[in-house]
């Protein structure tokens, strides 16, 4: 069975990945980020409720350190009652970028040598390593570094798109958590929550 280590967040993309993983037969091996995200026990109690009973048992990372003292508004999170935020005011500097190197440090010393994400070519992301053409330009440098190769399945794929894979997947959608601005409750308004309503709405779904 071809194992497969995939990012996990608790979110709609990550989570439809895992399920689409293990619909082909594949070994899931989920890994969580710690980056000192507000949120983050919330997403790590929806990466446990989420995920199909047949992935491995997640594993949770703490790399927070390196956001330690950002103030990034993913980091401290905001009085959304009386604070107005941006979406300048989300961004993390290498985020993505973190991600996808410890990811293949960890996965390729547990032997497993495909990584996989949930990462789409968002309209609103502001970053550049949340592209698609990031994406290709990892793919040309892991292959000069190391054994381990990134895979992103709905890189070209709207959120909508996502939708409707879940739909078919059987991903309970309504459980998945993908707010950025709130640590306990989808606050509608960030740009993650905007875009995620937006694709229920145009996958049939609202």
């Amino acid at each position: 069975m071809t194992k497969a280590a995939v990012m996990v967040s608790g979110g709609l993309d990550s989570t439809t990945v895992c399920y689409l993983l293990i619909s082909e037969g594949k070994e899931v091996y989920p890994i969580f980020f710690d980056y000192g995200q507000h949120c983050v026990e919330t997403e790590w109690t929806k990466v446990r409720e989420v995920l199909p009973q047949s992935t491995l048992p997640p594993e949770r990372l703490n790399i927070s350190d390196i956001f330690k003292g950002s103030p990034s508004r993913m980091i401290l999170e905001a009085d959304l009652w009386n604070e107005p935020i941006s979406d300048g005011d989300m961004y993390l500097p290498y985020r993505t970028m973190l991600f996808f190197a410890v990811a293949a440090a960890r996965a390729q010393t547990l032997g497993i040598l495909n990584v996989y994400s949930g990462f789409i070519n968002s309209n609103h992301a502001k970053e550049i390593d949340c592209s698609t053409a990031f994406m290709n330009g990892l793919d040309e440098l892991s292959s000069g570094v190391g054994a381990v190769r990134f895979y992103a399945p709905f890189r070209n794929k709207t959120k909508a798109d996502v939708v409707r894979q879940a739909l078919k997947l059987g991903v309970p959608i309504g459980r998945t958590f993908s707010c950025q601005a709130s640590s306990s409750f989808p606050c509608g308004a960030c740009p993650n929550c905007v875009e995620r309503l937006n694709a229920l709405a145009e996958g049939g779904m609202a």
